[in-house]
């Protein structure tokens, strides 16, 4: 194992962090409030250990194997959210760790969950950290380095493969640096077209910049307590709408569109699966809300649309409060909770590829009843695919529930009511952000005992990194020479 390279990236990244906090120091010193020096001191601390350890390990063998990468994909997202609570907590924004490991892990991880009771009542700076940290979580920590440092060498691959979501990551280039600078590329034009027409569209450019970090990411955090309810313009929402839909799409197909290959994208099967999952959803919501609300045409359907997008992207965002729709409407966003948004995307869940998947084998081992001796492959995208990306993703499916079952039974344990423990489980998990019960998307998760909300940020962490890049450090074969 070489730890030697762990540490000098983990070192490095440490660094970055620091780098990061100037953005919101920046903020900070423009609106004059009083969490400047917090921002200093954090970046500080940051920016001096990180250069410590980059200088104490310099020569350090930089071949990364499977095993360290691993390793510093999960110790990494740990890294970054102990150092990301320094903001809060110097600030006394946040003064209880555990409150602020938990705001920091859920934004990092692009979860969205909260303990915030009033967050207007917080500076700008702040606020502006927190929406920053889901901007850096959306894309990838990994991702983000990988584009623009120079300390992996040999492996950079294995990192991507750890951290970017889905069975199979796709590479924009042969090149793995390449890809990762053209994925950031991308990511940040998005975030600043949508910034502008939500600026064009009435709200501050603060609130513009912070919505769309958030909004990109799949995070959901937001700078207001009634989230984008507070704002009642169709045209802000809509905005919202079109790029938490972009941001559920394969950045892969993102890349293919700019450059003008839409027959490419239109032909994906995962795409097409997407689309008509959204636009199936929202139709019988829609219809739900007509006949069950007094709500307008145009109202309902909005709604509607706002959170099938946000619960299948796994942004997060509220316009309305679904559990105070009828119960089948509410069990059907619930249902949301377990898909994700496109493999290659920022969304977590489950994923609309290992879904598709999913059925189709099923459909097929039906067949393959009908046909003992016929030779039935998956396609997908016209092409077979292969048997071990299949036994992964029922893997991925096997596991997926019976971590969401354990859990919620052990969360009853800390939040007797089934309804709210499955909605904490379920939503920590899919790092969606808004649950069920008194973890609704009117109420935040401050209630939480500090088991429970160090229980649910490590669900985020498994959510987020896909499950078998953390559960395969427990297994005792992966530290075995």
């Amino acid at each position: 194992m070489n730890f030697k390279i762990i540490i000098r990236v983990l070192g490095f990244l440490i660094f970055v962090e620091g780098i990061a906090m100037l953005l919101a120091l920046a903020v900070s010193l423009i609106y004059g409030e009083s969490d400047t020096y917090s921002f200093l001191i954090s970046s500080g601390i940051c920016v001096s250990l990180g250069g410590i350890i980059a200088l104490l390990t310099n020569g350090a063998n930089k071949d990364i194997g499977k095993r360290e990468g691993f390793i510093i994909v999960a110790l990494v997202w740990i890294v970054f959210s102990f150092f990301g609570t320094l903001p809060y907590i110097l600030s006394n924004s946040i003064p209880n760790f555990t409150n602020a490991f938990f705001e920091t892990m859920s934004g990092f991880t692009t979860t969205g969950s909260s303990i915030l009771d009033d967050i207007e009542a917080l500076p700008h700076g702040i606020l502006f950290w927190r929406s920053l940290t889901q901007w850096l979580g959306g894309m990838g920590i990994i991702v983000l380095s990988l584009a623009i440092l120079p300390v992996f060498g040999i492996g950079g691959m294995q990192l991507f493969v750890a951290e970017v979501p889905g069975p199979a990551p796709d590479k924009i280039s042969p090149r793995i640096r390449q890809t990762a600078k053209t994925l950031w590329v991308i990511y940040l034009g998005f975030t600043i077209t949508e910034t502008v027409l939500l600026w064009i569209g009435g709200m501050s450019f603060y609130d513009a910049i912070c919505h769309s970090f958030t909004t990109m990411a799949t995070g959901g955090f937001s700078t207001k307590q009634a989230s984008v309810a507070y704002w009642s313009s169709p045209f802000i929402q809509y905005v919202i709408i079109v790029f938490m839909f972009f941001a559920g799409t394969n950045f892969t197909l993102s890349y293919l569109a700019l450059k003008g290959k839409f027959k490419s994208v239109f032909k994906d099967e995962e795409f097409r699966y997407y689309w008509i999952f959204v636009l199936g959803f929202t139709i019988i919501i829609f219809f739900g809300l007509l006949i069950t609300s007094q709500l307008g045409v145009e109202q309902a359907f909005r709604d509607a649309l706002f959170q099938v997008v946000s619960i299948i992207t796994t942004t997060g965002f509220a316009t309305a409060d679904y559990l105070l729709w009828t119960p089948f409407l509410t069990i059907i966003i619930f249902g949301l909770f377990f898909f994700g948004g496109s493999a290659g995307s920022t969304g977590g869940g489950i994923k609309i590829m290992r879904i598709v998947l999913l059925i189709k084998n099923s459909y097929y081992e039906l067949r393959r009843l009908i046909h003992p001796h016929a030779i039935i492959p998956v396609k997908f995208n016209k092409r077979s695919v292969d048997t071990k990306i299949i036994t992964n993703v029922l893997a991925f499916f096997m596991l997926y529930f019976i971590i969401f079952a354990v859990s919620t039974v052990f969360f009853t344990l800390i939040e007797p009511d089934m309804e709210s423990a499955m909605g904490a489980v379920a939503t920590s998990l899919g790092n969606i952000g808004p649950g069920l019960g008194s973890v609704g998307p009117a109420e935040n998760f401050n209630h939480i005992s500090s088991i429970g909300k160090w229980f649910l940020s490590f669900l985020m962490l498994l959510g987020r990194l896909e499950l078998f890049t953390i559960l395969v450090l427990f297994s005792p074969s992966f530290w075995k020479q």
